[in-house]
Order: structure tokens, then C-alpha cells, then sequence
């Protein structure tokens, strides 16, 4: 990663995970896949994350087939950007499929891999630390601490330790949604005297609150800078100044009560109520009520919105009207669906 770009991770920006547009008969809808994109650059966002689970995993089965092309459309896209932005990809599976993949990103233009451990549940810490390397060698990597409910693992603070040591690890996604588990990445970080690693939170329960929390452990401190994240493929707009207005700043009632917002929009949005099966649905359901997509369709047929998840994200329309950005994407639409 050139100078210019690590800086400006190591800075914090807010990176979306990028959604996938499709048709009715759920194939790529090229037009309002790129209308995403476009949209993300004009709300502001320093980066994208794409072929994530937002992006939905299975874009890579062969009978799909879809990986190369969402990430070259979204490549092709943010090469159009007025300012530069960090491409991150989403690489998973065994060593042999992730290290294939990181070879894809590269040569499409990304810049670092955001490394999916799920696939490797059964792993011991150094099987998994020579799976990170392999792919270290390849690009620069994220790590990922994903939630288990979702298709992560569990992953000890001796593990971080040997993370941080790999010298081409430029940021963690800290996500498990889990405040002890998110110090263990923090405290390692910081032990292992990373002060280059960038740290973003993946947390979506917790987003406001992990900004304004100064960690402090072995005499240093460290900031959670930026996001990357699933809840901001949605009402962007405000999320890019969320994090400008969160990016180290002290705890206030108003900031705390702010985050409270957020997390309550976020449970409607990704379906907490029953353990997230309807996440990215929900995601979509907004993305369709501003125009953007034209349904719900996921790859998988029965993904789809749970029982009273509609409810909810009605529910925190109406409750949170200056977190939505549908004033914003209505001005746009039309320009950002052209082909």
C-alpha cells in the first residue's frame, strides 16, 4: 500500500461493505450495482469493502460465478473518484482458496485483503497465523474478528499477539460484537507495539461508543480511528459525518445518547432480534425504499426478511429521522442510475 493511502487508513475513514444488486431472477443488476458504488463516492466514504459478507459470500460458488465481476465493477467505479480511496476486498477460505483470491484483488487493483478466518474453525493459533502470512505475502491484510453467530470464530488475545507481528497487517476489523473480546485486539496491538496497525470497528452495536473510547494499557494509548462496516452500506451520508464528528472526541450525554440511536437503528437494520438472520435483507429494505435497489433478492432464495423486522425498520424511520439520508440519495438517484 503506497505512503499516501496507509496514511489516510491509519487516519480513519469510514468504509461501507458493499451490498450486491440483484434482478428478480437474482442476477447481477449491473446498473444499480454501480448506482452503489457511485452512491458510497458522493456520500463522502474513503473507502469500500467489497466480496464481504454484506456483499454476500456466496458470489463465489462457480455456479455463481460473480466475484470477479462485483469487484471489477466496484473497482471500475471508485477509479472515477475525485479523491483516493482505500479498496479493501473480502478474502476467505482455505489457504489455498485465499491466497488464490488475494492474487484476484491485487491484480484488480485493491489494495488489502480483509482476511475471513470462518473457514478455518477448527484451526490451532499457528495453523491459522501461517494462513495469514501466506496471504500476507500476497497484499496487505486486514484482519477480521468476525462474530461467531455469523460465521466467525472465537479467537484468544494470544492469537492477536502473533497477528500484530505480521508485517504486512495494516488494519483490524474488530467485530465480534463482544467488549472483552474487542480489548483482547486492542491490548495486543498495542503490546505487540503496532502503532502502525490501524484499528476500525466492525462492531455495529457499539460504533459510536468504540470511537470515543481511548484504550490504554503497557504506558500507550490507541483510538479506534475508523469503520467498516455493514450498517454504513446504509444512510452513508450520516455516517461519514458520524465519524467525523466522533474522530477523537470526548464521551458527552449527547455523543452517548447519539449511539444509542445508532445501535437501536442497527438492531432493526440487521435483525438482532433473531440472531441476524435477516441482516442483510434489511439492508436492502432500505437501500429499496430509497430507490437504489429494486427488491430484497438475495442469492440464497430463503434469505429474506424475518417475521417483525419490517416492523422495526418502520419503527426507527420514524424515531430517528436525522440519521437517514433519503433527502441526500433522492437529490442524486436518477444521476447515480444513469449507466
Amino acid at each position: 500500500m503506497n505512503p499516501d493511502l496507509r496514511a489516510r487508513l491509519q487516519h480513519g475513514l469510514a468504509i461501507p461493505a458493499h451490498p450486491l444488486a440483484l434482478t428478480a431472477a437474482r442476477r447481477l443488476d449491473e446498473r444499480r450495482q454501480r448506482a452503489l458504488t457511485r452512491y458510497y463516492l458522493a456520500a463522502g466514504v474513503g473507502g469500500l469493502a467489497v466480496g464481504v459478507h454484506t456483499t454476500q459470500f456466496a458470489i463465489r460458488d462457480p455456479k455463481v460465478g460473480l466475484l470477479q465481476p462485483v469487484l471489477a465493477l466496484a473497482a471500475e467505479e471508485m477509479s472515477r473518484a475525485k479523491h483516493p480511496l482505500v479498496r479493501i476486498a473480502g478474502v476467505c477460505g482455505q489457504t489455498k482458496q485465499a491466497v488464490a483470491e488475494a492474487q484476484l484483488v491485487r491484480e484488480l487493483g485493491y489494495h488489502a485483503a480483509l482476511l475471513s478466518l470462518g473457514a478455518l474453525r477448527d484451526a490451532d493459533d499457528a495453523a491459522l497465523i501461517a494462513h495469514c502470512r501466506a496471504v500476507a505475502e500476497v497484499i496487505p491484510v486486514v484482519g477480521f474478528y468476525l462474530q461467531p453467530s455469523v460465521g466467525g470464530r472465537v479467537l484468544p488475545y494470544a492469537f492477536w499477539r502473533r497477528f500484530a507481528e505480521i508485517e504486512n497487517v495494516v488494519a483490524i476489523k474488530i467485530a465480534p460484537f463482544n467488549r472483552y473480546q474487542t480489548l483482547d485486539v486492542v491490548r495486543a496491538v498495542i503490546e505487540a507495539g503496532r502503532d502502525d496497525i490501524a484499528l476500525y470497528t466492525g462492531n455495529d452495536d457499539n460504533i459510536v461508543a468504540d470511537f470515543l473510547t481511548p484504550y490504554r494499557c503497557a504506558g500507550r494509548e490507541r483510538r479506534i480511528v475508523g469503520g467498516l462496516l455493514g450498517h454504513w452500506s446504509v444512510w452513508t451520508r450520516r455516517a461519514v459525518e458520524l465519524l467525523d464528528r466522533c474522530r477523537c472526541a470526548d464521551a458527552t450525554p449527547d455523543l452517548l445518547r447519539l449511539g444509542v440511536e445508532v445501535t437501536d437503528s442497527n438492531a432493526a437494520f440487521f435483525d438482532a432480534a433473531n440472531a441476524f438472520r435477516g441482516c442483510i435483507a434489511g439492508l436492502h429494505e432500505v437501500l429499496r425504499r430509497q430507490g437504489l435497489l429494486e427488491g430484497l433478492w438475495c442469492l440464497d432464495e430463503h434469505e429474506t426478511l424475518s417475521p417483525g423486522q419490517l416492523a422495526e425498520i418502520d419503527r426507527v424511520y420514524r424515531a430517528y429521522p436525522h440519521l437517514h439520508d433519503d433527502t441526500f440519495v433522492a437529490q442524486h438517484r436518477d444521476e447515480w442510475l444513469k449507466s
